[in-house]
């Protein structure tokens, strides 16, 4: 064999091989099922997962099941509404049938598939070896390399393409139009191989629950939400995001929008008074009194125990309305003050005295207020813990920073939530590869305030992958920190 027929066979694989991936990337299939209809596609070039999707309410769930280094993709395009509500209001679903149901569409689609795979494959191929044929590259060597490569990815298909093996640790996942955002389900039914059905229906239950909120409620995206960001740290390349997040609602900024709070800083970081409408602020250990002057100056609401900072300077009330929440804030301990020059007032480790301060602060607003928003969870230690023991008359969620870390906790009538860092770390922490967060909770105001929906969402700073956890709070969730499950 010459050099010339070699590259003459590497070229018709090539062809074969990429007219399959080709194919495979474009063949799709609608099904009928009870619950609606479903469309089966194959998205090649990924690792191996089983898709199921849900386009109503841009949510799905993805299990590692597939060898082939492909997504199989099953989209829900039409819903049987009735259905839904049925099993969000607590009746018992036909799960296996649904399941035996599904299995059959897939299987169906696969037969397709690889018919139309190892046919198109084959058609290109010899089309290629037509083109090249000739001495060097004589049709009785280039088309059994046609052949053989488009049985090969029609086997592969067949073999490596159907969902094997355990269907385990499940993931939430959704396809927004700025950030596709990988959602990690951490309240997993079980990850044994023995309880693989008992996990499966409770993933298929919850993300039916997902879409239809109970007690005849609005869909999530009519709902009221908030966006909860802290720890920008001069970071102004977070700023659009933080834009695309907030989409015109109350954003709440539990601290650190600055390194020291200058007024070089502040000048820098003014616009986020205008991100939010509203934006609400409290101060945080690397900001400052100048910094929250020139936030209150432009639009924002400055929260600080002793009242709302006016722009004058003045202090206004202690409980203020924000989209029909009744909300506090307490400003930080630590923060800086221009007679210091900005400089960093000992370590920002809240004493006993001083989280006794923020409890006895709180303790009169309780029943008086929806949300709390403080820089350290460390300061409202206290506080909380007595809530935790002897809960709320009414729910109160408070919202905080300075972690750098996602964590939601919720217990009776109070939900505690922290979005990590928004700015990555901050100018002074990019080495590090904090990854970029915030939080975004849904909630309904009907008589009260009913938290529903918490959403936390982490952007990996180096490669743009986007990983995010949404939790039921009116289902009384447990404890949850962080989109990894970390503990």
């Amino acid at each position: 064999m010459t050099l010339r027929s070699a590259i003459a066979i590497l070229l018709v694989v090539l062809a074969t091989a990429g007219a399959a991936a080709g194919a495979a990337s474009v063949f799709s299939l609608d099904r009928d099922l009870s619950v609606g209809t479903v469309r089966l596609s194959t998205d090649p070039g990924h690792r191996g997962a089983l898709d199921i999707y849900v386009p109503l309410v841009d949510w799905g769930v993805r299990f590692g099941a597939v060898r082939l280094p492909a997504r199989l993709s099953v989209d829900l395009r039409s819903l049987d509404r009735a259905a839904v509500q049925r099993v969000a209001s607590g009746s018992d679903p036909d799960v296996e049938g649904l399941r035996e149901e599904a299995e059959d569409a897939i299987g169906f689609y696969i037969r397709r598939l690889v018919a139309f795979v190892a046919s198109a494959s084959a058609v290109l191929g010899l089309l290629v070896a037509l083109a090249l044929r000739g001495r060097a590259a004589p049709l009785r060597m280039t088309v059994p390399a046609a052949l053989l490569v488009s049985l090969a990815a029609g086997g592969a298909v067949a073999t490596l393409l159907p969902p094997r093996g355990e269907i385990e640790s499940p993931e939430y996942y959704a396809n927004g139009p700025d950030i596709p955002a990988a959602l990690r389900a951490i309240d997993q039914a079980s990850t044994s191989a023995s309880a693989i059905s008992e996990e499966l229906n409770d993933q298929l239950v919850g993300l039916a629950r997902l879409i239809a909120l109970p007690a005849e409620r609005a869909g999530a995206r009519a709902l009221p939400r908030l966006t909860l960001a802290s720890d920008l740290h001069n970071n102004l390349l977070a700023l659009p995001t933080l834009e695309l997040a907030v989409r015109r609602g109350p954003l709440f900024f539990a601290g650190d929008l600055t390194s020291s709070g200058s007024p070089f800083e502040a000048l820098l970081t003014e616009r986020v008074a205008r991100i939010g409408d509203p934006t609400v602020f409290v101060s945080g250990n690397h900001d400052s009194d100048v910094l929250e002057r020139r936030l209150a100056r432009a639009g924002a609401i400055v929260l600080t125990q002793r009242g709302r900072l006016l722009p004058g300077g003045g202090r206004g009330e202690v409980v203020v309305k924000v989209g029909g929440l009744r909300v506090a804030g307490y400003s930080d301990p630590f923060e800086r003050r221009r007679e210091d020059r900005y400089e960093a007032r000992g370590e920002p480790e809240p004493s006993e005295e001083q989280k006794r301060d923020f409890a006895t602060w709180l303790r009169p607003l309780v029943g008086r207020v929806d949300v709390v928003l403080v820089h350290s969870p460390a300061l409202a230690s206290t506080a909380v813990e007595g809530l935790r023991e002897k809960p709320p008359d009414r729910p109160l969620a408070v919202l905080t920073g300075h972690t750098h870390l996602p964590r939601l906790r919720s217990s009776e009538n109070l939900v505690e939530l922290n979005g990590g860092t928004v700015g990555g770390g901050g100018t002074g922490n990019l080495e590090k590869n904090q990854p970029f967060g915030l939080a975004v909770l849904t909630f309904a105001r009907a008589g009260e305030f009913d938290p529903l929906l918490a959403d936390i969402v982490e952007i990996d700073a180096q490669t743009g992958a986007a990983r995010a956890e949404r939790t039921r709070l009116d289902l009384g969730a447990p404890e949850r920190v962080g989109v990894d499950g970390e503990r």
